[in-house]
């Protein structure tokens, strides 16, 4: 059997989810000072609380499969405002959905962000090079469903596109509105993805 097909190690979703909740109270300040720079500055504190809400689905659902663990992350984002909170909390809800067993497999993995991805354009409306977390995705998206490609490659795909934004104007968001004051100023919410990326690899180890 293809190794991408072959399900992760047990605990892939539980470890996910754990390591995202400490990483984006921790990285929360940092994500939000970006914000400040070229936005409106509450992305870190939305963050801190889609993650308190998360940790309290998490308390309140006792999962114990991937897709239970990554709906607590999904509903944790669908309860928090902003602009990026409904964009992040669909695309957990895509990701939730695409293990057929207990843990998805790499190749299952690839098709939820593929999914998510197709989501996040359709409500947001962003392309790649509108300097939102579409930027990061987008490539991992091309390095996960392509043929032998790694978390590690997608993951390293997305640090790459979140690095580029800084080079970007802003298109799409709130830091659209204040044009080219955004460049040089590199997008949270696709430094955020990248960061979900760079987790998820480490999780599946």
């Amino acid at each position: 059997m293809n190794a991408r097909d072959t399900a992760l190690d047990p605990g892939f979703g539980e470890r996910w989810t754990r390591a995202m909740i400490t990483a984006f109270v921790a990285e929360a300040d940092r994500l939000g000072e970006l914000d400040r720079l070229a936005g409106d500055g509450d992305f870190g504190r939305n963050l801190t609380s889609a993650f308190g809400r998360v940790s309290q689905e998490v308390a309140a659902a006792d999962p114990t499969t991937y897709a239970a663990w990554l709906t607590c992350v999904s509903r944790g984002f669908l309860g928090t405002g902003g602009t990026s909170g409904p964009l992040f909390g669909m695309f957990f809800r895509e990701l939730a959905r695409c293990a057929d067993g207990d843990e998805p497999t790499v190749a299952e993995l690839g098709q939820g962000l593929a999914a998510g991805l197709a989501t996040v354009q359709r409500y947001g409306k962003a392309e790649v090079g509108h300097k939102t977390m579409v930027d990061a995705l987008a490539p991992a998206v091309d390095a996960l469903t392509s043929s032998g490609g790694s978390l590690r490659d997608a993951a390293e795909a997305a640090d790459e596109g979140a690095r580029s934004t800084a080079e970007i104007i802003a298109r799409r968001g709130r830091a659209s509105y204040v044009g080219e004051a955004s460049r040089g100023v590199l997008d949270p919410g696709a430094v955020a993805m990248a960061m979900v990326l760079a987790l998820a690899a480490d999780a599946a180890g």
